[in-house]
C-alpha cells in the first residue's frame, strides 16, 4: 500500500508526511520535519490538540519548491555567481 495519498486535502501527521514525501522522491524524516517546524522553513502545518498536522499538497509543494531549475552539469549552479 502507498503512503501517498490519493488527496492532496489529506492531513498527515508528521510520521505520515514524512513517509510520504520520501516515496514520492522527497527523502525526509520526520525528525527534519520537527525541526523545521521550530526553526521555520518547513512545509505549513496546523495542530490538532498537540499533533502537528500537514495537508499532503501543502508538503508536496512545498517539496517542489525546493526543487533547483532543471542542470546539465553541477558547474551550472557556479556560473550564476
Amino acid at each position: 500500500m502507498s503512503a501517498i495519498p490519493e488527496n492532496v486535502d489529506a492531513l498527515l501527521r508528521r510520521d505520515q508526511t514524512a513517509k510520504a514525501l520520501t516515496e514520492a522522491g522527497f527523502k525526509i524524516s520526520p525528525k527534519t520535519l520537527a525541526t523545521k517546524a521550530v526553526r521555520g522553513g518547513g512545509p505549513p502545518f496546523r495542530k490538532f490538540g498537540p499533533w502537528p498536522l500537514y495537508r499532503w499538497g501543502g508538503s508536496l509543494a512545498w517539496a517542489h519548491n525546493k526543487l533547483t531549475t532543471p542542470r546539465h552539469s553541477t558547474s551550472e549552479a557556479d556560473a550564476g555567481r
